[in-house]
């Protein structure tokens, strides 16, 4: 998603934790927020999480970002006012809009995960879909359509 605001940069969807909130029922909160996607809208794998750290105005900044499956894939995203646009994008074009080497390693590492953990369900899943010769990224993108990552700040 691109931001509407500063350097228009692109961002999974992420925001500040409330008071009493997890870190996981903000990222949920936010992707609500900001995409329109509710926490039955998405399979998220817990287990495929990254954190970043990183200064914003001197200020350290915590982000932990979780790997999520968009179920519907028909869903349409319904943008916040804090965002301009949207893509679904593959590994490398997500890679190029990112404007921070941080998010480039999360997508990759998310992207590893993918492969390594989804890629006998999905190939199993969908037997007719699969072609040896294809990225795995490709398959999973034509299946699955729709993959985003979630964040808390």
């Amino acid at each position: 998603m691109q931001t509407s605001y500063g350097q228009h940069h692109w961002t999974p969807p992420k925001g500040h934790v409330d008071p009493g909130e997890s870190d996981m029922e903000t990222a949920l909160r936010e992707t609500q927020e900001e995409a329109g996607f509710v926490s039955s809208d998405l399979r998220i794998f817990e287990n495929a999480k990254h954190e970043m750290t990183y200064q914003v105005n001197g200020v350290p900044k915590i982000v932990i970002y979780w790997l999520a499956e968009l179920i519907n894939s028909d869903k349409s995203v319904k943008l916040s006012n804090e965002h301009q646009a949207f893509e679904w994008l593959s590994l490398r074009e997500a890679c190029d809009l990112a404007k921070y080497a941080e998010m480039q390693r999360a997508l990759n590492e998310f992207d590893k995960y993918i492969s390594q953990n989804l890629a006998s369900l999905y190939i199993s899943k969908f037997p007719n879909a699969f072609d040896g010769n294809k990225p795995l990224t490709l398959l999973f993108k034509r299946i699955a359509k729709k993959i985003l990552a979630i964040a808390s700040v």
